[in-house]
């Protein structure tokens, strides 16, 4: 059974929750005649262009452009790290804009991977001068995880679910009380490390941190599920094809949060 999605950038949307193309049962049919059956038949079969409707070649070509934006500007942001800190409060505000905007704009979800590319490359840029080689283990870890997470989808193996939405829902709330709590003590020198309590804390000899990294990437991992969820249930209900930028701004999300997650996750490996 279809559920919601936590993403906001779906969740918002009406034609990712099936609610966004209903029928008006008073609307009249007309029947097309005999000849124009015909010509229907006869012509080519429409595209999403003809048909102005989302497809999912569609949503893999704006998804690309985006990540190509993003790869593209990480690659400055790496050179200069003194840019994370504005290029995250920058792209916290075009996430907001973008989610409560009722219609997706292309440029501002350009935009948004432009800020977040400068960030995570900045970022990436400061990890890798501390833990040598531990973008790449992100990269490829990220990489594998949405290949790994797709694949299982596209084969009917893994679906989202109402119950396992609310653990995930549950779960999340969890992390983020944690997360803040853990960046208060850091605030207020409470916790002096890098990584405050994922790095002090130890259950059974590990660090609190990779148990932490392993669950919030189980979660992107759902996460990515729920976003292809919400995607098909877009193609099904024949949603507009400006609603393909929604679908990429949302895969950016989930796969920016699950590479941050494992680059953190890899960074507390080392300690």
């Amino acid at each position: 059974m279809a559920t919601a999605s936590n993403n906001p950038a779906f969740s918002r949307l009406p034609v990712f929750n099936g609610k966004g193309l209903e029928k008006d049962p008073t609307a009249k049919v007309a029947t097309p005649s005999a000849d124009g059956l015909q010509q229907m038949f006869d012509g080519p079969t429409a595209t999403a262009s003809d048909t102005n409707r989302m497809s999912y070649d569609d949503v893999i070509v704006k998804t690309g452009v985006s990540f190509v934006v993003l790869l593209a500007f990480a690659l400055v942001g790496w050179q200069f790290p003194v840019l994370a800190l504005p290029a995250a409060l920058i792209g916290f505000a075009l996430a907001l804009v973008n989610i409560f905007k009722r219609k997706p704009s292309p440029p501002l979800v350009l935009a948004y991977a432009a800020a977040q590319g400068l960030f995570i490359g900045a970022i990436s840029g400061v990890f890798e001068t501390l833990y040598p080689g531990v973008v790449v283990q992100a990269v490829i870890a990220t990489v594998c995880v949405f290949a790994v997470t797709l694949a299982l989808f596209a084969s009917g193996k893994i679906r989202a679910s109402k119950r396992a939405t609310k653990i995930f829902l549950i779960a999340m709330i969890g992390y983020m009380v944690f997360s803040v709590v853990n960046l208060v003590l850091m605030a207020t020198g409470v916790q002096s490390t890098g990584f405050g309590l994922n790095s002090t804390v130890s259950i059974l000899g590990i660090p609190l941190g990779l148990i932490i990294g392993v669950v919030v990437t189980l979660l992107a991992a759902y996460s990515l599920v729920l976003d292809f969820d919400d995607i098909k249930r877009g193609v099904t209900a024949g949603a507009p094809r400006i609603y393909g930028w929604s679908a990429a701004f949302g895969l950016i999300v989930t796969v920016v949060w699950l590479y941050l997650t494992l680059l953190r996750t890899f960074a507390i490996a080392r300690n």
